[in-house]
C-alpha cells in the first residue's frame, strides 16, 4: 500500500490500497490490514470464513471481518489461485467433499464468502 508521500505523482489511489500485503518475518506467509464495511455473517460463513483465515495465514484479518458479499479474488482479500487451491483443500478436510478444479461452475462458487459457503452447505448435506 502506498502512503500518499510515497504515491507517484498523478496516480490515483487503486482498489488495492485498502489492503496491506507484506512479508511477514515471523513466519506467516501473509500479513494484511483490511477496512470494509460489510453484511453479517450467518453461523456456516463465520465457520468458512475461521478455515480461510486458518489456513492461509490471514495473520492480521479476523474471520468476522470478511465480507460475505464481497469477491473472494481481485477484492479487499487479495486471494490469488494458489490460494483458490488451498482453500479447496481446508475444504475436502474440513467438510469431506472435493472441490475439483476442473469444474466450470467454480467461478460462481468461488465468488464470495455467500456463494462458496452455499456451496459447502449443499454438498455437506449430500455427503
Amino acid at each position: 500500500m502506498l502512503h500518499e508521500a510515497e504515491r507517484p505523482q498523478g496516480l490515483a489511489p487503486g482498489p488495492c490500497d485498502k489492503l496491506r500485503d507484506r512479508c511477514h518475518p515471523g513466519g506467516g506467509r501473509k500479513s494484511r490490514t483490511w477496512k470494509h464495511s460489510m453484511a453479517t455473517q450467518t453461523a456456516a460463513q463465520h465457520e468458512l470464513a475461521e478455515l480461510i483465515v486458518t489456513s492461509l495465514n490471514l495473520e492480521s484479518v479476523q474471520p468476522a471481518d470478511i465480507d460475505p458479499e464481497a469477491p473472494l479474488f481481485g477484492g479487499d482479500l487479495g486471494l490469488d489461485s494458489i490460494d483458490a487451491l488451498e482453500i479447496a483443500l481446508a475444504v475436502s478436510k474440513r467438510y469431506g467433499f472435493q472441490l475439483k478444479s476442473d469444474n466450470p461452475d467454480n467461478r460462481t462458487i468461488f465468488t464470495s464468502l455467500r456463494t462458496l459457503s452455499e456451496h459447502i452447505e449443499q454438498h455437506r448435506a449430500a455427503a
